[in-house]
């Protein structure tokens, strides 16, 4: 695709960026030319600019093995082996990796991150697709994905995570900000959380539930650990715990509340190895 001045003027470009463009355009006028240049002259905040008003292409960047200070592409990245870039990393549409992905600074694709082993990033991920990893995830920054993240080991987090789709983690979840998601959360292992963790369906932890402050989903709460809270424990559904359930102090523990009345003791239950203390809602059942 060549960006003509004209059509680069109707985007506004700030002044610096314009000179730019008229200095260097008898180079070449072709999209990711204009891209690569940027990455090059070290503008990489000129070249995003570029790719979030002009979008994405269908283009392919094919590769062995990907090392770079840093890389915008506005199609998909292809690559064999692993990805590893000291600043940003961009994609207009998909990354695929056969091995790892590593970033300095951030990565941010339009489309899927699929990556065979694990992913690292000192900074931000939005991924505008689902997220697959194969191995672990380990983020300073916030992560965003905007369908299904399934990550095979763990999943750490430095900052706030927001799922749209259904959060998958083969072993443990570690985050140190909110963990939101948009359906539902489900871990092999421990499932902790700092600030709050939310769910619009269930929530499933294979050994312990923790979240700083609120612990909330739409459907029901079930770990095979202890479930525990620094505020309130909110269910549509039931709460179950192979060990205690405990909210916060001042805090209750509030179940079925999508469900009517007369049918919590089915459909509302609460199961722990001891009544939980401020059960203010909901069916208290058995002892797990």
């Amino acid at each position: 695709m060549e960006l003509t001045q004209n059509f680069v003027k109707a985007k506004r470009p700030c002044a610096d960026g314009y000179r730019w463009y008229i200095r260097n355009r008898h180079n070449g006028t072709d999209y990711q030319h204009l891209l690569n240049s940027l990455v090059h002259e070290g503008r990489i905040t000129d070249a995003i600019w570029l790719l979030d008003n002009f979008g994405p292409t269908d283009a392919v960047l094919e590769a062995d093995d990907i090392e770079a200070d840093a890389l915008v592409f506005a199609g998909t990245i292809v690559v064999r082996g692993g990805i590893h870039v000291g600043g940003v990393l961009r994609a207009g549409q998909a990354i695929r990796t056969g091995g790892g992905v590593r970033a300095g600074e951030s990565i941010t694709t339009g489309g899927d991150l699929e990556a065979k082993a694990g992913l690292y990033c000192d900074g931000s991920v939005h991924v505008g697709g689902d997220l697959r990893v194969g191995w672990s995830v380990t983020t300073t920054g916030a992560l965003h994905v905007g369908g299904v993240a399934r990550v095979h080991r763990d999943l750490h987090c430095d900052a706030d995570i927001d799922v749209t789709g259904d959060l998958l983690i083969g072993e443990a979840l570690a985050a140190r900000g909110n963990v939101r998601c948009g359906k539902g959360l489900r871990a092999g292992a421990d499932a902790r959380s700092e600030a709050s963790i939310v769910s619009a369906h269930g929530i499933l932890a294979g050994a312990d539930l923790h979240a700083g402050t609120h612990l909330e989903a739409g459907w029901g709460i079930k770990a095979w650990g202890d479930i525990e809270a620094g505020g309130a424990i909110r269910a549509g559904e039931g709460v179950e715990a192979g060990g205690v359930i405990i909210a916060g102090p001042g805090y209750g523990i509030h179940a079925g509340l999508s469900v009517r009345m007369d049918d919590w003791h089915a459909s509302a239950r609460i199961r722990a190895t001891e009544p939980p203390a401020r059960l203010i809602s909901g069916h208290w059942a058995e002892a797990a």
